[in-house]
């Protein structure tokens, strides 16, 4: 995922800062985190390490020390190992899930495992549903999700190397010697609930042409992370970089059954890299929004489109981060990147929980996305604002309206109330609190109220 810096002097595309996300400790204790998900309508956080552990983490933050699924037989490259996980839509039901890793010979192998009597405790053994392979150790993929349409997709990248030599994430012809390197630098769609192994979705744009049936879209470089928005089930779709541009690339849900193709390797972004022999431009499909790799960003982890309700002002925002710089981002309205939080570590995975809520997994340590922004939409209508954030040891308020209050109550992130007053309300100590991350109501005479979030720093 990491690549080489390289100096390239083009400017960043429409980029702003502003210092409204963070990140809060949520769980500790994991070696080279590369995926973090849930099953559905489950509260558990499951963490896919590369060296081959898949770990529960409660609600609570406490990690199960025994692990939810050991894998041998891996890869130990650096952008090899334990990848991807995915949970089938009737898991509650079922029980079944599917993995994404790199076997000992370098290639790609989707599996399909299935949960135990213990619902802590996967069944060691699994089944093979197909095996790809790598001509090269990197650009791997390895993300695999489900899709709103119930349909697993696999993302590949495009074998690996640099610039894309065999050509492999435009090519449609099967070579008989390496046929399933067919699917390198796609977007691989298949039906887990048909066939022997699987079935091939009677919408897939290549159906009927033997050896490419699973194929759903192509000309992407690595596609290390993508994810489906909750709310609309829009694909969402951050392919990694050559030499400057990391692009995200969004599809609206219900999709396209005609073979979209992104573009690489005769673009880079939106920019033409090598062109020659390539189909029309007004063929392809260019990214929603993009970035270049100045100030030491290369190569994009990619996040989720918020969905949960903590943080209103995070809605409507596909938040993602770049690996090399630490920084964390979101895509706005006007499809413009807007870096926030720079944190200390590589970020190599974004998670979801069942609220929609996102983490994301830096230096072995499991971390809440938060908004520390105080202003949200019911405050600025009220006129009412606390402050400082972060606090230290005292909190104020602010009421430019003069509207009579009635109380000021605190409570922490499972909502028990450590703080309450119901006078002299133009502030309120905080100094015996813990450090994190608080919700402040401020109660009116009226019975309105109005909530936001503060961090005790």
């Amino acid at each position: 995922m990491k690549k080489i810096l390289l100096s390239f002097s083009l400017l960043l595309c429409s980029v702003s800062q502003s210092q409204t996300l963070n990140l809060q400790s949520f769980a500790t204790g994991f070696s080279s985190p590369v995926e973090i998900t849930h099953a559905p309508n489950d509260s558990r956080l499951f963490v896919v390490q590369k060296g081959g552990l898949i770990r529960i983490v409660n609600a609570n933050g406490t990690v199960n020390a025994t692990p939810f699924l050991t894998v041998s037989g891996l890869s130990g490259g650096n952008e090899q190992g334990l990848l991807g996980l995915a949970f089938h839509p009737n898991y509650a039901s079922n029980g079944l899930f599917f993995i994404n890793y790199t076997n000992t010979d370098g290639d790609t192998v989707i599996a399909r495992y299935s949960v135990s009597s213990n619902p802590d405790v996967a069944n060691p053994t699994g089944t093979i549903l197909m095996t790809i392979d790598q001509p090269y150790s990197n650009h791997n993929g390895g993300t695999l999700k489900f899709g709103p349409d119930g349909y697993l997709y696999i993302g590949m990248g495009d074998g690996g190397s640099g610039d894309d030599p065999q050509g492999y994430a435009q090519n449609m012809t099967i070579d008989a010697s390496f046929p399933s390197r067919v699917f390198l630098g796609k977007m691989l769609r298949i039906d887990v609930d048909s066939g022997t192994l699987y079935g091939i979705p009677s919408t897939n744009p290549y159906i009927g042409q033997a050896g490419k049936e699973e194929i759903w879209a192509r000309g992407l470089r690595n596609p290390w992370k993508f994810s489906f928005s909750k709310v609309n089930g829009d694909l969402w779709i951050a392919d990694v970089g050559q030499y400057d541009i990391e692009e995200i690339n969004k599809i609206a849900y219900p999709f396209p059954n005609t073979g979209l193709n992104f573009g690489w390797r005769c673009y880079e972004g939106n920019v033409s890299y090598l062109t020659s022999g390539c189909e029309p431009m007004n063929t392809m499909t260019f990214p929603q929004a993009q970035y270049t790799h100045a100030s030491g960003r290369c190569s994009i982890t990619g996040g989720f489109f918020y969905t949960g309700t903590t943080y209103p002002n995070l809605q409507n925002k596909y938040v993602f981060a770049d690996y090399c710089s630490g920084e964390v981002g979101y895509i706005n309205d006007a499809n413009q990147v807007v870096w926030s939080y720079d944190s200390p570590g590589f970020i190599t995975t974004f998670g979801e929980d069942v609220n929609g809520e996102l983490y994301v997994a830096s230096s072995g340590i499991l971390y809440r996305v938060i908004d520390t922004s105080l202003n949200t939409n019911e405050f600025q209508k009220s006129g009412i604002a606390v402050y400082p954030n972060p606090a230290s040891d005292e909190l104020f308020v602010k009421n430019e309206n003069s509207i009579e209050l009635s109380a000021i109550k605190i409570t922490d992130l499972t909502g028990k109330t450590v703080a309450y007053q119901n006078s002299q309300l133009s502030s309120i100590n905080i100094s015996n609190l813990s450090k994190g991350m608080y919700f402040v109501t401020v109660e009116t005479q009226t019975g309105n109220s109005v909530t936001s979030k503060i961090i005790k720093q």
